[in-house]
């Protein structure tokens, strides 16, 4: 079958599937700042780490806004993490999704966040991007009532913003 204005949905290459976040969060006893993407892309489901996409700018930014080298293996990423004090989630815990898309998440269950947020002293927690956002305030403020804000998002799919631009945005983590 291939796509199909009546089933927009459908790609012969994608299909929606329902899945479980499928790494925990990354964190230490000492972080004090908590990044919330939306739901992990396909390279990083691949990874079982967060943002795996080379396309994604979120390891670039990081390490301008840190003034650090830029991470590229797994390992380098803990490592850049745990030296920034920084942990790293996402927002939706399980959904219905179409390949990487944050725009195809559908049947949202959120993360539970208590397993940061009881074990390290985050002073601070932001949201990569609108999507992530969004889950936040609708599924988790309600429960945590503690305030989120929203970073532009790294993604590739956000063109409108460059690296520079981004870099100037995100630098507000390092006041916290």
């Amino acid at each position: 079958m291939l796509a199909d204005s009546r089933f927009p949905w459908y790609h012969s290459d994608m299909q929606r599937i329902e899945i479980t976040h499928p790494f925990p969060p990354f964190y230490r006893p000492d972080s004090h700042i908590l990044i919330l993407g939306s739901f992990p892309s396909v390279k990083s489901r691949e990874q079982l780490f967060f943002y795996g996409h080379p396309q994604n700018r979120f390891w670039r930014v990081m390490a301008a806004v840190f003034e650090d080298s830029v991470p590229a293996t797994v390992p380098e990423k803990r490592a850049f993490l745990a030296r920034s004090r920084v942990a790293l989630w996402d927002s939706i815990g399980r959904c219905t999704i179409e390949g990487s898309s944050d725009s195809s998440i559908r049947d949202v269950v959120p993360n539970d966040l208590s397993v940061i947020l009881s074990a390290a002293p985050i002073a601070a927690i932001f949201c990569n991007g609108k999507q992530s956002f969004d889950c936040y305030r609708r599924y988790i403020y309600p429960v945590l009532l503690r305030d989120a804000s929203v970073l532009p998002s790294t993604s590739p799919a956000n063109a409108a913003w460059s690296v520079e631009r981004l870099t100037e945005a995100w630098r507000v983590i390092r006041t916290v």
